[in-house]
């Protein structure tokens, strides 16, 4: 399901027009990531919840070459599945 697709089921779930479903999932999606830009974690009850992860620096390889190569460190954003979300998905 893509973006557009997730903005017309809403659409019809709750009787709004495209424009403003779209608006509204257009505003959860900035919502929740300037939640994770700013280190806060979002929970959302039986859903789930977004966390940003720091990753330490490393040393990897070129598969190709076989050349050590300096990885980043970097944050990374996660989700993890709320109970109820696993439950209806393993039905």
């Amino acid at each position: 399901m893509n973006k557009a697709e997730l903005t017309n089921a809403v659409a019809d779930k709750t009787g709004l027009t495209k424009k403003d479903s779209d608006a509204v999932i257009t505003a959860v999606f900035e919502v929740i990531e300037g939640a994770l830009a700013s280190g806060d974690k979002v929970q959302l009850v039986g859903f789930g919840s977004f966390e940003v992860k720091h990753r330490e620096a490393r040393v990897g390889r070129n598969p190709k070459t076989r050349e050590s190569i300096n990885i980043a460190a970097t944050n990374s954003p996660v989700f993890k599945p709320g109970k109820a979300l696993k439950e209806s998905v393993n039905k």
